[in-house]
């Protein structure tokens, strides 16, 4: 009988499913090209995406410590690959997208809930977020370039391998062990005690620290991966879908090579030296005003990810500690998919509304980094507030 170990199994089928996610993005691209929507409506698509995060916050995290979370990582999939077949019948790119975002959103309060669950102390914990943040890393990197490569070819192509590799992942998760969930968690108050959740996560410290600070990520994460695709042709005069991904690509490389450090560069108990790398990775953005060089891109690129993994493990790791303690692990991770994602869709629906404007790329750049620098700032004062 075939058998794989739980943190493998889960690494394994983490990388599957991030593989295909990304895939898509590029796939939704070449449809955006070839069916002549304007150029804005990328970034249109992938706010329809986020709002599936922010939306149903409420209900996916107490789903994931309701029902065992191997199944709910299973349910996640097969909600995205009905996204990847309407995509594959002609549905409109925005709603398709904002279905894989539904199953993305059901996923991913189990992916980093079970952590605590298949490991037994902060050192393992760490270990595991950081191999599942290399993992991921890793999948947005093959992933966005596969997605290049085959929407290039044929997207229809290019959506088969998408349904193929989801059935594998889903496949995989039957390896994972089934921890019991809640059954005496329910729905009825949904809302009012997600909102409870909020305030308790924020009343606590390390959490308050650890969700503004992956917010600040993503959001500018987000918004730089959307400038990069009106960037690179304005800048380089590259129109290549696979080239376009490859170099975005390399922000993968950077963040798979942080997360893997982390663990010999910060600890839990000193996750707030966070805020250095924080601040050198904006400074970096600030690069983009200036550079033409296809080298130097590439350069920054990878410094960008690597200090951006080693910003945004250490807490990941905290704040599943804090809330196997307070709310539940599943709980908390919708509380942080909600404020991450509040934060990108924020950020990505305010570039979307400059890029209708006629503002410049350039001044896009600008302010991201301003965005980032204030963000880490806030968290550098909290810090001294707190005295930590």
């Amino acid at each position: 009988m075939l058998s794989m170990a739980p943190l493998k199994a889960l690494f394994t089928a983490q990388f599957l499913s991030a593989f295909v996610d990304n895939m898509i993005l590029f796939i939704v691209l070449a449809v955006i090209k070839r069916d002549g929507y304007p150029d804005y409506y990328l970034p249109f698509v992938q706010t329809t995406f986020l709002a599936s995060y922010i939306l149903l916050s409420p209900w996916v995290g107490r789903f994931a410590d309701r029902k065992p979370k191997s199944n709910v990582l299973i349910t996640g999939n097969i909600v995205k690959a009905g996204g990847a077949l309407l995509l594959l019948f002609h549905c409109n790119p925005a709603l398709s997208y904002a279905v894989v975002g539904l199953g993305a959103v059901i996923y991913s309060p189990a992916k980093y809930g079970i952590l605590p669950f298949l490991t037994r102390n902060e050192k393992e914990l760490l270990k595991a977020n950081s191999g599942l943040e290399s993992y991921t890393i890793l999948a947005i990197l093959t992933g966005s370039i596969a997605g290049g490569v085959l929407s290039d070819l044929s997207v229809s192509l290019a959506l088969t391998a998408c349904l193929a590799l989801y059935a594998t992942s889903i496949l995989v998760n039957t390896f994972i062990p089934k921890n019991p969930g809640n059954r005496n968690i329910d729905y009825q108050n949904a809302i009012s005690e997600f909102g409870t959740d909020i305030i308790t996560l924020f009343r606590n410290h390390q959490s308050h620290y650890s969700l503004i600070g992956s917010g600040s990520f993503w959001l500018a994460s987000a918004v730089l991966r959307m400038i990069i695709f009106a960037w690179v042709p304005l800048t380089l005069g590259i129109t290549s879908g696979t080239s376009i991904s490859l170099i975005i690509a390399v922000t993968g490389v950077g963040i798979a090579i942080g997360a893997a450090l982390t663990p010999y560069l910060i600890m839990i108990k000193n996750y707030h030296r966070t805020i250095w790398f924080g601040y050198a990775m904006a400074l970096c953005i600030f690069a983009f005003l200036s550079i033409q060089s296809i080298f130097l891109v590439v350069v920054f690129l990878l410094l960008i990810g690597a200090l951006g993994g080693i910003y945004i493990v250490p807490m990941n790791a905290v704040l599943q500690q804090v809330g196997q303690h307070t709310v539940g692990e599943g709980k908390t991770i919708a509380v942080q998919n909600f404020i991450e994602n509040s934060f990108m869709c924020l950020g990505v629906g305010l570039y979307t509304l400059a890029a209708q404007k006629g503002v410049t790329v350039f001044m896009s750049i600008g302010i991201t980094g301003v965005v980032l620098l204030l963000l880490v700032t806030y968290l550098l004062i909290y810090v001294k507030d707190k005295k930590w």
